[in-house]
């Protein structure tokens, strides 16, 4: 089969999904903006653990650039930014919500 056939055969939606959340920590991020009422900078960072700082600022980024989240900037001394879920975002959290859901029934603990 020559490549560009296999390129007809992809499936665009999931290639598309997969360039916007295929971040490592991006379907975390989103999960505790949803759930966990974590909404800060920092707690997201301390909610991660092993998180970069400016990982973490490179993947919220991205996920405000696509679309995912809205970023508030308070612009107080000291600085205090809180992400929501934009509506993108919301339409999102009954597939996490079933992911979730999937991976405590399937997956090791």
């Amino acid at each position: 089969m020559r490549k560009t056939e296999t390129a007809v055969r992809r499936c665009k939606t999931m290639s598309t999904l997969q360039k916007i959340l295929g971040g490592k920590w991006k379907l975390e991020i989103l999960y505790y903006i949803a759930f966990e009422d974590v909404r800060r900078f920092g707690a997201l960072r301390r909610q991660l653990g092993e998180i970069t700082e400016s990982s973490l600022t490179k993947q919220l980024r991205e996920l405000e650039a696509d679309g995912f989240l809205i970023r508030h900037d308070f612009r107080e001394v000291p600085p205090r930014v809180e992400y929501t879920l934009s509506e993108l975002g919301e339409s999102f959290t009954d597939v996490l919500s079933y992911m979730k859901a999937w991976g405590e029934r399937n997956l090791p603990e």
